[in-house]
């Protein structure tokens, strides 16, 4: 076993990773873990643009930009969030052009910005011009420009390390009151070579999350295989909560039957979504801005529809995106990589015919608290001194209950770089962290006993029906039951999971013994998530319960909280407790939410 020391240990090496460690690598030594090839990360999917309230083409400003961001969030956003993101995010766009990010321009040579759902001008009046884009191959150009970038500070990577396990201790701590309390403390990393098999640990000084959602929790969806929810697990089992975790994005459209992302930057050039009478539909649901709604919206009429029986195909399972309307050059010169999508996988020619498309599981709005420095939070306000958390994988809350197109990739920017500047600065006079002794048995023993199982249960089969059950019963529309039964289904596969085996008993490069430990973290995942819903009797974002049809602020204006507690119970689940946190509101309060 090899023990490293680092000041700043950044786990991801997507777009909010290496944008903290550009940050980070020059002010202290820092590694970046990341379990795949930095350039293979998920941001490099990332398809429409980066907003911000440049007013290249049309008139904006960034408190416009902030109310549609809490607006689109339904009002669970932290304000204090929301309005940091918004008055950084000019600058944010801007230092990637300095680093060379090659943005589509417009005929005056100024960064060319293009419509985006739910993005708008005088606080909702009219659709305004905010994405910043280059095609639709956004994340793409972003994520070779930082890694290009982190190359040039000598930023150190150590590729195809699987973080594993957070390295803490508890320390007894006072607060302004006089009263005591256990403060955790981030002491390091234990990670997983995955060329060797063997036990790395990372001693640090600061720790920063940057690992991503867990859209493999469902079957249909536009993540990658890797995206396993590894982060949020790791902190949970530390003993951390997870925040807003019933809430869910669901991309209106994902090519039907593979979830394959089709951009919203189709709808934000003029696509149109139809239904099987060829009837604009989204003019009934949202008719100010129409097929550029909110995800949440158009992901739930989309669903309306085929339910009422107006869906297309012979299963009438889908909708239509028709860009037909559209010049071919426009759509090569626009929509070059999402047309070819369509061409490929669904052998559609996007010219002439409309594109079948289904919502798809596409981003967790929950994760790892944290505050608007990126410091991660042991409670409601107690953060965990040296621990830091950016991106998908972290709920600075800046989403709220419905995230915006275009903001995803803002958001890594801004809080990637505010966690990069944050720990370095706290590792500059901070200690290392004694590490605890035998740190790293616990998950060791979990490694080994995983190879060495001879149970008969298959780690595919179990992956396959959690993903499945989530698919049927914590989609688009949700209930009592539905969330029950899924909740059951999830207990039942934790026993199974105890009876899994894998069938690579080796070391070097064993991606089977690996799938085996993600499944883990998806069943914790997955817990949470079903339980988060039973505990959230509203319907808010992505979060619609149909037995619960309405936005309640009167009860649930607050987010939810998480934790495993091995003295609390909920829903009949034993060592989960369920709290609440208050929203932070500044200048907007709750009101209708129209467009």
């Amino acid at each position: 076993m090899q023990v490293h020391k680092y000041d700043v240990v950044i786990i991801g090496a997507g777009g909010a990773g290496m944008r903290a460690a550009i940050e980070a690598g020059q002010r202290a030594r820092t590694a970046v873990l990341t379990k795949l090839y930095p350039t293979r990360s998920h941001t490099g999917a990332a398809q429409g643009g980066m907003c911000a309230a440049l007013a290249n083409v049309e008139e904006d400003n960034w408190e416009w930009h902030t109310f549609d961001t809490v607006k689109g969030g339904d009002y669970l956003v932290d304000q204090d969030a929301a309005e940091v993101m918004a008055k950084e995010a000019i600058d944010a766009v801007l230092d990637l052009e300095k680093m060379g990010l090659p943005f589509n321009r417009t005929p005056e040579g100024k960064i060319d910005q293009r419509r985006f759902g739910g993005h708008t001008r005088d606080h909702g009046k009219a659709p305004v011009r905010r994405a910043c884009y280059a095609a639709d191959r956004t994340g793409h150009m972003i994520l070779q420009t930082l890694y290009q970038n982190c190359v040039k500070h000598n930023v150190e990577f150590y590729n195809e390390f699987y973080a594993l396990d957070l390295l803490m201790v508890d320390e007894e701590a006072t607060r302004e009151d006089g009263t005591t309390y256990t403060q955790k403390r981030v002491a390091g990393v234990v990670s997983y070579e995955l060329a060797t098999g063997e036990i790395h640990i990372f001693q640090a000084k600061s720790v920063v999350f940057a690992t991503g959602g867990a859209g493999k929790v469902y079957k249909t969806t536009s993540n990658a295989h890797t995206l396993t929810g590894d982060g949020m697990a790791i902190a949970y089992r530390a003993g951390l909560p997870l925040e807003d975790m019933e809430f869910v994005q669901f991309h209106p459209t994902g090519l039907a039957g593979l979830g394959i992302l089709l951009s919203e930057a189709a709808r934000g050039e003029g696509g149109i979504l139809r239904n099987s009478e060829g009837e604009r539909f989204m003019e009934r649901y949202a008719p100010t801005i129409k097929d550029l709604a909110p995800r949440d919206i158009v992901a739930r009429s989309m669903a309306e529809e085929v339910r009422q029986g107006r869906g297309c195909g012979p299963n009438k399972d889908y909708v239509l995106l028709d860009l037909t309307h559209l010049e071919p050059a426009h759509i090569d010169a626009k929509l070059p990589d999402i047309t070819e999508f369509a061409r490929t996988y669904l052998g559609v020619e996007p010219y002439t015919e409309p594109v079948p498309v289904f919502p798809t599981c596409h981003y967790f709005m929950g994760g790892i608290p944290t505050n608007i420095k990126g410091e991660v939070l042991q409670d409601n306000d107690t953060v965990v001194p040296g621990l830091y958390a950016a991106g998908e994988v972290a709920c600075v809350s800046v989403h709220g209950s419905n995230r915006l197109g275009t903001n995803s990739l803002l958001d890594i920017n801004v809080f990637g770089r505010r966690a990069g500047i944050y720990s370095a600065e706290y590792a500059k006079d901070a200690d290392f962290v004694e590490l605890p002794e035998n740190g790293e048995n616990f998950i060791v023993s979990e490694i080994e006993n995983l190879r060495d199982a001879s149970g008969n249960e298959k780690i595919a089969d179990l992956r396959a029906r959690l993903q499945e059950v989530m698919d049927a019963d914590m989609q688009v529309f949700r209930t009592e039951e539905s969330i029950r039964r899924a909740l059951e289904e999830i207990e039942s596969l934790r026993e199974r999971y105890k009876n899994v085996a894998v069938q690579d008993k080796g070391k070097r490069f064993n991606l089977d013994l690996l799938e085996g430990l993600e499944l883990g973290y998806l069943l914790d995942i997955a817990e949470a998530m079903t339980l988060a819903a039973l505990g959230r009797k509203e319907s808010r974002g992505g979060h619609y319960r149909e037995d619960y049809p309405d936005r309640d602020d009167e009860n649930f204006m607050k987010h939810t909280m998480i934790y495993r507690d091995e003295n609390a119970e909920m829903e009949g689940v034993k060592g989960i407790r369920f709290d609440t946190k208050p929203v932070i509101m500044t200048r907007y309060e709750p009101m209708e939410r129209k467009y």
